[in-house]
């Protein structure tokens, strides 16, 4: 199921219990008051993890669709954790610049180039913790 950001939104506030189709290149930013994080493929979303939430911007083709069981919503929980972890080791590195570098890495990894420009500066910055200036300053240096 393909739907826009708006409709998520309320979905998630409504704390319907969701899941980031495993099977696809696809997550969901999802924007708390001081933070974002990321949830990547496989991971739940909605329920008393984003009570919080107050934006979403969807990453690369979005499919949400219901965990099946409570092992499929068992396994969801541990990759939300995961990508929660993979964020914070790079918000552990204490230089901005790098931090701001690193996340541009990995999600061009990720996903890919044309994927990662429609990302806004603010929502890579709320990810690891910088200013979204420190964000457009990297994305620049990279074009020279």
């Amino acid at each position: 199921m393909n739907v826009h950001s708006d409709e998520i939104l309320q979905r998630i506030q409504s704390q319907e219990l969701l899941m980031v189709n495993p099977r696809r290149k696809n997550g969901l930013i999802v924007y708390k008051k001081y933070h974002a994080e990321f949830a990547g493929p496989g991971s739940i979303v909605g329920g008393q993890f984003d009570p919080d939430v107050v934006e979403v911007i969807p990453v690369g083709n979005l499919s949400l669709i219901e965990p099946e069981n409570s092992e499929a919503r068992r396994t969801a929980y541990k990759m939300r954790r995961q990508w929660v972890r993979l964020t914070k080791q790079i918000t552990d590195n204490p230089l901005p610049e790098e931090r701001a570098q690193v996340i541009l890495n990995q999600f061009e990894n990720w996903f890919d180039s044309e994927t990662v420009a429609l990302i806004p500066d603010e929502a890579f910055a709320l990810l690891v913790g910088v200013l979204p200036q420190t964000i457009r300053k990297v994305r620049n240096d990279q074009l020279f």
